[in-house]
């Protein structure tokens, strides 16, 4: 099975929306990124943005507990889709979510389980 796992920063917060359907959704972007010593100094290097999306109750918990800046672990399916926009064709790798969680290396986090009857409310609420 093809499954990626990335440890990041969010660089925006989750931008959740429904489907037609009615089905969640959330993007958002983790950027990556390692310290490496180059002559005797630190220094941040970019390993790259990687677009993410996740459904459903992943996107809604997502939406609601996530914020721009907090580091977050991930791990999902990489998926590659291709479209076309204003006569061009485009192809687009992203990261679809299966998991999703504050990194608790740099964090502290307060777990709420969401029962079917909250998630029905807030989203009622919303």
């Amino acid at each position: 099975m093809n499954q990626v796992a990335l440890v990041g920063n969010i660089t925006d917060d989750p931008e959740l929306r429904y489907t037609q359907s009615g089905a969640a959704l959330a993007g958002f972007t983790v950027a990556v990124s390692h310290r490496s010593k180059t002559n005797g100094e630190w220094q941040d290097v970019n390993d790259g943005f990687f677009r993410c999306t996740a459904w459903r109750s992943i996107a809604e918990n997502a939406a609601h507990t996530l914020k721009k800046g907090q580091r977050v672990m991930v791990i999902g399916k990489l998926v590659q889709r291709s479209f076309e926009t204003e006569g061009q064709k485009r192809t687009v790798v992203e990261i679809q979510v299966q998991h999703v969680g504050p990194d608790l290396q740099f964090a502290t986090a307060t777990v709420e389980k969401v029962t079917s009857e909250k998630a029905t409310a807030e989203k009622q609420s919303a």
